[in-house]
């Protein structure tokens, strides 16, 4: 399957270890017959984002078996134990020069769909390519987030255990973007989370 040269990239963080899930890596854990991780993977592939970057770090072959046949560029985080500020930073790191901006996507939202990422990239260039473009239902943040290379510099500041939130919090050249797609807030941290999931 080809795909369209994009100045949009989107990097799916798939690096961490879900602790709160229990034993059995999230990511992994099945879903209608995919991993969490792969059905996230597709929404992005579909997309127009390009390329799209996958991040990988515990259980990382198994990760990357779930996503086999996709064509998405996997990059293994060494340091993903120091916390999920490594794996953004992985991710950025991997980057074309052409891509301006990555639409960052969380491996454990598998209701988020391609047109979803299509929008917020459009709303992203229609606003005037801000620092951020930050997706809300019913005035609540949620992701995934627009971020654009103009920020890199500053993402690799970062440490810990850290998204990006600290860094946009409070900044004017970070923008909402209303939206009435659910899938913007509905994350799995546990197995009850799983399993009262409706697609």
């Amino acid at each position: 399957m080809s795909r369209q040269t994009s100045d949009v990239a989107a990097v799916l963080l798939a690096a961490g270890r879900g602790t709160r899930f229990g034993e059995e890596p999230k990511l992994l854990a099945q879903v209608g017959g995919k991993a969490l991780v792969r059905r996230v993977a597709e929404a992005a592939v579909r997309s127009t984002a390009d390329p799209v970057v996958v991040v990988t770090g515990h259980r990382a072959g198994e990760v990357q078996a779930a996503l086999d046949g996709l064509p998405v560029r996997i990059v293994h985080n060494a340091l993903y134990m120091q916390g999920l500020s490594t794996s953004l930073k992985a991710g950025f790191a991997a980057l074309p020069a052409t891509v301006r901006a990555a639409v960052i996507l969380l491996g454990d939202m598998p209701l988020v769909k391609a047109g979803l990422i299509d929008g917020l990239a459009a709303g992203w260039r229609d606003r005037g390519e801000p620092a951020a473009l930050v997706p809300t239902l019913h005035g609540r943040r949620g992701n995934p987030v627009v971020i654009s290379r103009a920020l890199q510099a500053e993402i690799e500041g970062l440490s810990g255990d850290t998204g990006a939130g600290p860094l946009l919090r409070g900044r004017p050249d970070v923008l909402e973007w209303p939206t009435s797609d659910p899938a913007v807030v509905q994350d799995i941290d546990t197995r009850e989370a799983l399993a009262g999931l409706r697609f």
